[in-house]
């Protein structure tokens, strides 16, 4: 496996973190399962508040820290603001972890983690 440079990793690293962090919160936890079931239509604000029962304030917040870490797309529909989950970011933080876990040191058996998602 190739090794990055200590600065291109020190910088995807801190990436990745601030990706977990986004994530690091009940609501916004709910918010990516949300819109990843309803992946790739994706959901309006309208039908994520309903769904989470928080307010269009809270709501907002979340899906901003979100969208600022390219966790979430959003895109205009006439009046209405449609989100989906970022496939392509969430499978770059998978990878990430999975060449640690399961192709360096084999922590973890890569079948294993293939039985844990299905």
């Amino acid at each position: 496996m190739p090794t990055l440079s200590p600065k291109k990793n020190a910088a995807q690293v801190a990436k990745f973190a601030d990706m977990f962090s986004a994530m690091g919160t009940e609501p916004r936890l709910r918010i990516m399962q949300l819109l990843l079931s309803a992946h790739p239509q994706g959901l309006v604000v309208g039908e994520l508040q309903s769904e989470l029962d928080i307010p269009n304030s809270t709501l907002s917040h979340h899906l901003d820290k979100l969208k600022n870490e390219s966790l979430v797309l959003v895109s205009r529909e006439s009046t209405f603001l449609r989100y989906t989950a970022n496939t392509e970011a969430l499978q770059e933080v998978l990878q990430f972890l999975y060449a640690e876990c399961c192709t360096r040191n084999k922590a973890v058996a890569p079948r294993d983690v293939i039985q844990i998602c299905k």
